[in-house]
């Protein structure tokens, strides 16, 4: 026989001698030994529920402390959201209206730059003319006045009085 057969009819074997042996040094009848296993599984499990019960209870306690300040604050962070979706709206508002008003003066800008330097090369043409003109005539006056005006009109040339002159 192998060994793993041999163990497990020696644990057969002697579990069913702890049978006999349990029935023959029993103090009390098997009824009564049921009857007292039964009681002992009954008040452990009244012990449990009991237990459990307190736990349940205690706990249940505990939040309904704490409750109040959790609604509390949850209800102070829900008024800060809200203030600051507000804010948030405000700003939102208000940068767009700088943007747009910003938008407007830019392309007010643009156009009087773009007017102003369409009429200085228009001024620039019409002062290059009356140099020609007069240097061909041979006179140094209009040249002279041509400069002193673009001056006092705060009108900017690039070519300063001296070349204009020469020119």
């Amino acid at each position: 026989m192998s060994k793993t057969a041999s163990f497990v009819l020696g644990s057969i074997f002697g579990a069913a001698a702890g049978v006999v042996a349990g029935m023959m040094l029993a103090p009390r009848p098997g009824a009564e030994s049921r009857a007292m296993a039964a009681d002992a599984m009954n008040d452990a499990w009244d012990s449990a529920v009991d237990t459990y019960e307190r736990g349940a209870r205690s706990v249940s306690d505990r939040l309904g402390d704490v409750r109040p300040g959790v609604d509390a604050k949850t209800d102070e962070l829900r008024a800060k959201v809200d203030l600051a979706r507000e804010r948030m709206d405000q700003l939102r508002d208000s940068l767009s209206e700088a943007v747009s008003s910003t938008s407007a003066q830019v392309s007010d800008a643009v156009n009087t730059v773009t007017d102003r330097v369409s009429s200085m090369a228009g001024a620039r043409q019409l002062r290059r003319r009356l140099v020609t003109g007069a240097r061909m005539a041979g006179c140094q006056t209009v040249p002279r006045l041509l400069v002193w005006c673009a001056r006092w009109d705060n009108v900017a040339f690039a070519v300063p009085a001296r070349s204009a002159v020469g020119e």
